[in-house]
C-alpha cells in the first residue's frame, strides 16, 4: 500500500511541478510558488522536482506491481 501513495505522490509532484515549469517558460514573471526565485534558479528547481517525480513515481510502479497491488 505504501508504494501505491508514493506513487500517487511522484504523480501530483510530475503535475505540479510540470505545470509550473511551463508556465515560468511562457510568462517569465509568473513564478507561482518560486517566485521569490530568479528565472533559471526557478526553472531548475522545477526541472529537478519533475524529474525527482518521474523516478519515483517509476519505482513506485514497479514495485506495487511485483507485490500485486497495480495490475
Amino acid at each position: 500500500m505504501k508504494f501505491v501513495v508514493l506513487l500517487i505522490t511522484g504523480m501530483a509532484l510530475v503535475v505540479f511541478s510540470g505545470q509550473g515549469a511551463i508556465r515560468l517558460l511562457i510568462d517569465h514573471d509568473n513564478g507561482g510558488v518560486l517566485s521569490g526565485l530568479p528565472f533559471p534558479g526557478a526553472l531548475c528547481v522545477y526541472i529537478a522536482a519533475l524529474a525527482i517525480g518521474v523516478l519515483l513515481a517509476g519505482w513506485a510502479q514497479g514495485r506495487a506491481k511485483a507485490l500485486g497491488h497495480l495490475k
